[in-house]
């Protein structure tokens, strides 16, 4: 039974860094028509509509203290995380965020070392190395400009920071017997009431016909209820499943998924730097997934 659930967990996390490597597509087409905040709001909109529906409801706290993780959770994982990578995006490239963002499993690891007692390996750091090497080297291969600005990195590396945080808090959630699809939608609803006050600021410049558009309505749709909706459940399932630590190590796939879509999808040209890159970054994940002689009984 316990190897199923690895099995299930480590399927599910796959699952999930393919559609979100493919992200990129569908925001850069809403990007002529929306504003980024437009698009958050839209997605996480859309991905808490059909939670709520497919939940029938919102779990409810069994604490007030878990009230506060649930709050934590959705500040963290919906609206910090996504303003800082979306605002990283205005001061440096979006290959340099890639590789920035790309450290949180490092964040999150020792999150979890510190808060969950997870113990980390020496497979694991050599993995993160490794897999960092692959993503710059894939990443920033044939980039002339990379627009470096600290302020940029600096909300790189905080929405890196921010998504270990997440990941720790719904393995400390799954932990309490929530179930994971009232739990998201409920981590949904904090994220849109905390990005509430951004966008009343900001305010909606896309007119109506915008929204309608087809190409739009369809790529709204696969953000919010395929990238959010169905993606962030089959992560948290992932997280309750492995644990944050085996589950993070996911994240170095994602740039690589981003690059190979590119090829296929927008006939983006893969250079040697790039292949090679690719292969050191999912050895890096291979590593990172490596234990120890686990002891009986221990989760390996």
């Amino acid at each position: 039974m316990r190897e199923n659930h690895r099995l299930q967990g480590h399927l599910l996390a796959a699952l999930t860094v393919l559609v979100w490597g493919t992200t990129f597509v569908s925001t850069k087409v809403l990007l002529r028509a929306f504003t980024p905040l437009e698009i958050m709001v839209a997605r996480f909109g859309l991905g808490f509509a059909a939670l709520l529906a497919a939940g029938r409801g919102f779990v409810r706290p069994q604490k007030w203290q878990h009230e506060l993780l649930f709050a934590l959770a959705g500040l963290t994982g919906v609206t910090l995380y996504f303003l800082m990578e979306n605002i990283a995006l205005t001061y440096i490239s979006a290959s340099l965020v890639g590789v920035i963002v790309a450290a949180a499993p490092l964040f999150t690891a020792l999150f979890a070392a510190l808060l969950l007692r997870e113990r980390l390996t020496r497979w694991f750091f050599l993995g993160f190395l490794c897999a960092m090497a692959g993503v710059a080297l894939a990443s920033l291969a044939g980039v002339s400009e990379l627009h470096f600005s600290p302020l940029g990195a600096l909300l790189g590396v905080g929405a890196a920071l921010v998504w270990g945080v997440y990941s720790v808090l719904i393995r400390r959630l799954g932990a309490m017997g929530y179930r994971t699809v009232p739990l998201t939608c409920r981590i949904f609803g904090y994220g849109l009431l905390f990005l509430l006050a951004p966008a009343c600021a900001e305010g909606f410049p896309a007119g109506a016909a915008a929204w309608v558009e087809p190409v739009h309505l369809a790529n709204l749709l696969f953000l919010g209820l395929g990238a959010s909706a169905t993606c962030f459940v089959t992560w948290n399932r992932a997280v309750f499943l492995l644990g944050p630590v085996r589950t993070s190590a996911y994240i170095y796939a994602t740039p690589i998924v981003t690059i190979v879509s590119s090829a296929l999808i927008l006939h983006e040209t893969m250079t040697p730097a790039m292949w090679l890159g690719t292969v050191l970054a999912l050895a890096g994940l291979v590593l990172s997934e490596r234990r120890e002689k686990p002891a009986d009984g221990e989760d390996a």
